[in-house]
């Protein structure tokens, strides 16, 4: 299942396809009693996106069956053991895939000649995606972050790997202290090699950087290339051998001073936006103002979720399930306000306060 969303990627998703293209969106549990349902959810509906091409003339006998089969491939390849809160499949004629998300999506099949890619895009944004490179003298690994876990990063030729040859172990008697690998020549190249391949990773998919390492480590790093000049040094040794928890364990008072700081400065913006009369709040306004690329920060509560109806000059508020209901209007708002280039937060629930769950600053 992917859970990497590059530039690339979306841009990929995005280009029309031959019809029918098929997203099948499910909502999914990490925990029982309800992770049980989660497999006759699914299955329900996939088998309902095979009804809908049934069911359509547009689609011709070859076709249907065609994508049928990348459904039901899609389907064989979904590991539920480890699903997250979302579940997205993509099907068309000649290729499928299957996304996990870490935020709740609407269940909705759709048939069209593009994927359904909102809900990524907002559950991409709302994991405050980051990449984490920890260096050693013979290792440097990188990690892929988001808001709750790090998982290792197998690409741009990382993990990079030395061999280091034993110190002479007479030196280390006569001296009493075991030389530092990090005043090598080898070592230096080594780190210059690793800043370059992590350069190569941050132009194709630019993201916020954490270092972790001993200090002469990062030091060096500095010393050596310019690719993490701009990243947070997190003084931290062994972790480029260590595990996705202990990386975790280690960035998590640092990403959460951050993510509180941030909350308190969108909060000032907003206050001082009210003062301008350039504040926004509600789906129904901001709705308006994302499709009329006014918004220029928009900041959302990370669990505020709600179903409306367009009745055409406005949304009205409506229950799960209803005719012509959309429960991911907030997806649809926060894709729409990053297609505009808008600054998109995600903050801790009851931070906006009488805003409702979602809040925006206007250009003008």
């Amino acid at each position: 299942m992917e859970h990497v969303l590059s530039p690339a990627t979306l841009a990929e998703l995005r280009r029309p396809r031959p019809y029918p293209a098929v997203s099948v969106l499910t909502p999914t549990h990490r925990r029982e009693p309800y992770s049980a349902q989660d497999q006759v959810r699914l299955r329900n509906a996939v088998a309902e996106a095979k009804r809908r091409l049934e069911a359509d003339p547009a689609v011709t006998r070859e076709r249907r069956a065609e994508v049928a089969l990348h459904l039901d491939r899609a389907l064989s390849e979904v590991d539920l053991t480890h699903a997250e809160d979302g579940l997205v499949i993509f099907a068309a004629p000649g290729e499928h895939q299957v996304w996990s998300l870490a935020r709740p999506v609407p269940e909705r099949v759709v048939l069209s000649d593009t994927f359904l890619t909102r809900n990524l895009v907002s559950a991409h944004t709302a994991g405050r995606p980051f990449w984490a490179l920890s260096v050693a003298a013979d290792r440097a690994t990188l990690w892929n972050g988001g808001a709750d876990r790090v998982t290792e990063a197998r690409l741009g030729g990382f993990p990079l790997t030395r061999r280091v040859e034993n110190f002479d172990p007479e030196r280390q008697q006569r001296i009493g202290d075991q030389p530092s690998g990090f005043r090598e020549e080898g070592t230096r190249r080594f780190l210059r090699e690793a800043d370059t391949a992590l350069g190569a990773v941050l132009r194709d998919q630019p993201r916020r950087l954490y270092v972790t390492g001993e200090p002469a480590a990062l030091s060096l790093l500095d010393e050596v290339g310019d690719a993490a000049r701009e990243a947070v040094r997190v003084p931290h040794g062994g972790l480029a051998h260590g595990a996705p928890g202990a990386v975790w364990q280690a960035l998590r008072p640092v990403l959460e001073a951050e993510a509180r700081e941030s909350a308190d400065a969108v909060g000032r913006t907003l206050e001082a936006a009210r003062g301008r009369r350039a504040f926004a709040a509600g789906v129904d306004e901001l709705w308006q103002s994302a499709r009329d690329g006014r918004v220029r920060l928009l900041a959302v509560e990370e669990n505020y979720r709600v179903t409306v109806r367009d009745s055409g000059d406005h949304l009205a508020l409506a229950a799960s399930g209803d005719l012509d209901a959309r429960d991911d209007i907030v997806d649809e708002i926060v894709e729409q306000c990053l297609e505009t280039g808008a600054d998109v937060r995600f903050v801790p629930d009851g931070t906006l306060g009488e805003a409702d769950g979602i809040a925006g600053v206007l250009r003008y």
